[in-house]
């Protein structure tokens, strides 16, 4: 099997086929590791540890440049040779479904997949390719702090580095052009980030839309479309991504891809050409390290015929943005949700034991349980969903996780005794709430918007 693209689904794919004992060729034009070791996961949460702990910009980049050396040995070249992948460094584009041209050199396989990524999307703003933009590819390359900052984007990416930026030192302006950050999550938990924003001295401009960018002098003149102008030093740009196909001959090969530019996969990760498989980013489904790391073990199985019943199924994927607080979630949100006929409990943080010792009392807990396939609404119906926000989000949805991957019986959930205090006692006190009235809350049906 060939694996074009070295980062997470690359890898997962690679290490696969090994554990399979079959051989496999890697093909990476940078060291293995891809986004998430060198621009994306493990810079960010380095920086965001340092800015949570109250350390400085230089203590975060050194962190940073660490955390990169340590992780990125794990999975270099040389690791994976060790392990019996054959690692080919350079460029790769397929001729056929069975070869991939790399710089000149032939492969061969009888199967390929294609891992190649996302990159930064740099939007056509009036002045913005006059100035030296930052993306999440150069952000963490800075020598030293600019005095201030404008973020452009309010999705994850820009939240989290927003605030720990805000945490170093460095005064910070956040535009989305929508009317809340992290849009695709619940209300409830855009406005509480929102807050926390604005408790570390974000500048947080929401249904604000850049219109153009002006040098003056070694600044940068932001300027919206209502006319509101802010001067800054540096310009960080986050609004979304783009998939990363270009030079592989997927048009000439027949490979199908959609309006976006992703290439187009079922639910095995099979592309619209037999033997040709992708994962990751480049696919368009779920954008995170996890989510590629899950699709390459999928599309591997497939590709070698040793789990042909295995499906990817991105509703039993979680994920986290890490803000402070935290927003994790799984599955739909209770709007999304309300066509299902399901059933919701809530729990505000301002009720339980845990966050008011923590004197951490922002944040909720949301749980949406929805019919069994033949047991219906019996011992609470399964879980479906959930949104979590506190400081410890992201470890509490991997429950969560396990619930709505297994199919559990919400009622089961109830039952497994938890430690108290902990964070995760939130859980069990939550789902209750789908069988008894608990201190004055009940489950409700989803409403929509």
């Amino acid at each position: 099997m060939i694996a074009i693209g070295g980062g997470a689904g690359g890898l997962s794919v690679a290490r696969s086929a090994r554990w399979a004992g079959r051989s496999v060729c890697l093909v990476t034009d940078g060291e293995p590791g891809g986004d998430c070791t060198f621009t994306g996961c493990v810079p960010s949460k380095a920086m965001i540890s340092v800015a949570a702990g109250g350390g400085t910009f230089a203590q975060a980049m050194e962190r940073v440049r660490t955390s990169i050396a340590t992780i990125a040995a794990t999975e270099s070249s040389a690791r994976l040779r060790e392990d019996g992948v054959d690692v080919q460094c350079g460029r790769g584009r397929l001729l056929d479904s069975n070869t991939v041209d790399v710089d000149g050199t032939r492969l061969s396989a009888r199967r390929v997949v294609i891992a190649t990524g996302a990159a930064p999307v740099v939007p056509p703003i009036t002045g913005l390719a006059e100035i030296d933009a930052l993306t999440n590819e150069s952000v963490f390359e800075l020598a030293d702090a600019p005095a201030s900052l404008a973020v452009l984007g309010g999705g994850p990416v820009g939240c989290e580095l927003a605030q720990a930026m805000a945490r170093l030192g460095v005064r910070v302006f956040l535009y989305e052009a929508l009317d809340r950050v992290l849009s695709r999550e619940e209300p409830l938990a855009s406005a509480v980030v929102h807050a926390a924003l604005d408790a570390d001295g974000v500048s947080v401009r929401v249904g604000q839309r850049v219109a153009r960018f002006e040098p003056i002098g070694a600044n940068v003149r932001v300027i919206t479309d209502d006319g509101a102008v802010d001067e800054v030093e540096r310009v960080l740009v986050s609004v979304g991504r783009r998939p990363v196909t270009d030079g592989l001959g997927l048009d000439q090969v027949g490979v199908q891809r959609d309006r976006g530019g992703h290439i187009v996969v079922n639910d095995r990760l099979e592309t619209s050409v037999k033997g040709i498989f992708a994962v990751g980013d480049v696919t368009g489904r779920l954008p995170f390290t996890h989510a590629a790391d899950e699709m390459g073990r999928v599309a591997a199985g497939h590709a070698l015929g040793l789990r042909p019943r295995w499906r990817f199924d991105a509703t039993a994927i979680p994920w986290t943005t890490f803000t402070d607080p935290e927003v994790a979630r799984i599955g739909p949100t209770e709007a999304e949700a309300a066509s299902m006929g399901a059933m919701v409990a809530e729990l505000p943080m301002t009720e339980f034991d845990r966050a008011i010792v923590d004197g951490r009392t922002e944040g909720f807990v949301k749980i949406i349980a929805g019919p069994k396939r033949w047991t219906r609404r019996a011992f609470g119906g399964q879980i479906i969903g959930a949104t979590i926000v506190g400081p410890r989000a992201g470890e509490l949805i991997n429950e969560l996780a396990l619930a709505v991957r297994t199919g559990m019986f919400t009622g089961r959930l109830g039952q497994t005794v938890h430690a108290y205090p902990t964070w995760g006692s939130a859980i069990p006190k939550t789902v209750a709430q789908f069988f008894y009235e608990i201190e004055g809350r009940k489950a409700r049906p989803a409403r929509g918007n």
